[in-house]
């Protein structure tokens, strides 16, 4: 599976963006070729708004691309702020549940040596995946690694709040541990749920 994030920061009209991928972007994504999914996802204090889809393959998202460019520009203008378009292959999707909307999502920057990512996958799928399926509150989450920089995301949803505050002290514990097999924990970013469009 392979995905795509665009995120808006410093947005000024939030709702108006979530509006807008309900209504316009999500029916043109359904009509993509290998279209598996979109998730909506904001942080209101800081001004953000992420939406995520997925796609079957990399060609089937790299061919989406140029369809959608004029929706995310008209998006631009309705949800104002700046816009960041990032490519991934998921190495790792696990689900307890299916998150509804309202839960909360910890989005989690890393980034590595590129010649290491399967190594990296190896010590997150053996030691990492176990320590954060055992936390209270967990639904599902998503590894996502671009192979060419060795940058990517982890996200992590949570039913509640508490749950993924408790989450985000968990990760910070694992920095070090993380650092020794040369992946580097960077920034994370607290949100919540508010769109999902998932077969």
């Amino acid at each position: 599976m392979f995905t795509r994030t665009v995120t808006f920061t410093g947005a000024t009209d939030i709702d108006a963006g979530i509006r807008f991928l309900q209504d316009n972007v999500a029916p043109q994504l359904r009509q993509q070729k290998g279209f598996r999914g979109v998730i909506a996802s904001v942080d209101r204090s800081a001004g953000v708004l992420g939406v995520l889809s997925l796609w079957e393959t990399e060609a089937d998202r790299d061919a989406s691309d140029a369809a959608m460019v004029k929706a995310r520009e008209e998006a631009l203008r309705v949800v104002g702020g700046e816009l960041a378009v990032e490519t991934f292959e998921q190495l790792l999707s696990e689900m307890a549940q299916r998150p509804p909307v309202g839960a909360s999502l910890l989005v989690r920057r890393i980034s590595m040596d590129p010649a290491k990512v399967e190594e990296s996958l190896a010590f997150f799928r053996q030691e990492v995946l176990p320590e954060i399926k055992a936390l209270p509150g967990f639904c599902a989450v998503r590894d996502m690694v671009n192979r060419q920089t060795g940058e990517g995301m982890v996200g992590t949803v949570f039913t509640d709040r508490a749950s993924m505050e408790a989450g985000a002290e968990a990760g910070e514990a694992r920095r070090e541990r993380a650092a020794q097999r040369g992946v580097t924990l960077g920034e994370h970013s607290k949100r919540e749920i508010v769109f999902a469009d998932l077969p």
